[in-house]
């Protein structure tokens, strides 16, 4: 995948395009101009239903990674806001953030209140 990105970025991405955005136009009139939000959803639908994987959503790919950034920084939403671009930690944490169903803590706590022991 790395490979493919360094391979579209220094070959196929128009120089001097300006604005940063990764998905652009690559043919015609308007090369080098960043995909309408419609052009992202109707190319991830198209490659969602030829790999079997149903409808696709674009904001999936945030969802999954700023839920990644979290558990590999130990729930710090500082890190996550910054890393995502988002104005605020707190959002992050509201519309993000999760409990890991897995961890000791969150089983032993639930134990207790359930008044169940391990």
């Amino acid at each position: 995948m790395v490979h493919t990105y360094f391979e579209y970025v220094t070959t196929e991405y128009p120089h001097g395009a300006g604005h940063g955005m990764l998905l652009v136009q690559l043919h015609g009139a308007d090369t080098g101009q960043p995909w309408a939000p419609v052009g992202a959803r109707r190319m991830l639908g198209r490659a969602g239903k030829r790999a079997g994987l149903g409808v696709v959503k674009p904001h999936a790919f945030r969802h999954s990674f700023t839920s990644a950034v979290l558990d590999a920084a130990d729930g710090n939403t500082l890190i996550a806001r910054d890393a995502g671009g988002w104005a605020s930690a707190t959002m992050v944490d509201e519309v993000y953030g999760h409990v890991d169903v897995h961890d000791p803590v969150f089983d032993a706590a639930l134990r207790t209140v359930w008044g169940e022991t391990k």
